[in-house]
């Protein structure tokens, strides 16, 4: 079905009338208020003024959500393949998973600040955590889900469990896998900048974003505060839109997903 010139437009209709709406809040508040909303052009002009303090912080969380979100996918797929091979093995590890994900990060944080210290080094490892879980528990649930027709196809022409796993299970386990990802991808920024809040160093400019919003909270720059808070989403869009673009490469040539209406 082809899209209306309405369609098209409607983005940029919505995106105008929330402009629309959000000055005229902000000329309805007490004018001792206003500092709590700035205005559209006052956040802007923050991003001008903070242009390069943001780069360097956005850098900086994106180094830490990349080596955090990479690992945790590394491991989880291993992880995974592990407990696919015996229900017992699940049962045996899977409380771990469990204790493991629903310990807070607040109260690990102190703990990885004793353990390996402050920076970057906690910061990648918060985020490993938080991406780690739903990647491990989507790519193993398509590891154990495979077709038993198929699997006893394979069985029968005598193929060893390396080539079940290789050429059946885990192809069949994509489309879990990358839901598994997209999950973790958009966890893995907000991880990293946690972790910063809580675990972060600023020293020799390793400061992320969640240093930039201690700082500017801390001297009440609420346009800095929303630039920070928009580069941070910005930032999150990045790496959604990176496994999307990876989901359809794996993806569009053989699975209904991707598969276009007749």
């Amino acid at each position: 079905m082809k899209k209306s010139r309405i369609d098209t437009f409607l983005p940029v209709i919505s995106t105008v009338s929330i402009l629309g709406v959000w000055y005229l809040v902000r000329a309805i508040m007490p004018e001792e208020q206003h500092f709590l909303l700035p205005a559209p052009h006052q956040i802007v002009q923050a991003f001008q003024e903070k242009g390069p303090a943001l780069w360097a912080a956005a850098l900086n969380t994106g180094r830490g959500a990349v080596l955090g979100f990479s690992s945790a996918v590394a491991m989880s797929f291993l992880l995974a393949l592990f407990l696919s091979l015996s229900p017992r093995i699940r049962a045996s590890f899977y409380p771990h998973l469990m204790v493991l994900q629903m310990t807070p990060i607040i109260i690990l944080a102190p703990i990885l600040i004793l353990w390996v210290g402050a920076g970057l080094k906690s910061v990648v490892i918060i985020t490993f955590l938080i991406c780690f879980f739903p990647m491990v528990v989507n790519t193993t649930q398509g590891l154990v889900s495979t077709d038993a027709n198929l699997v006893d196809f394979f069985r029968m022409c005598n193929a060893s469990k390396r080539q079940e796993i290789l050429w059946l299970r885990v192809p069949a386990a994509l489309p879990y896998f990358f839901t598994g990802l997209r999950i973790a991808a958009t966890l893995a920024p907000i991880g990293a900048i946690v972790g910063d809040l809580y675990a972060g160093n600023a020293a020799g400019g390793q400061g992320g974003l969640g240093f930039l919003t201690i700082v500017y909270s801390s001297q009440f720059q609420m346009g800095a505060l929303f630039a920070t808070a928009l580069v941070s989403c910005a930032l999150g869009f990045v790496f959604v839109g990176v496994v999307l673009v990876l989901s359809w490469w794996g993806l569009h040539k053989w699975h209904d997903s991707y598969r276009k209406e007749t």
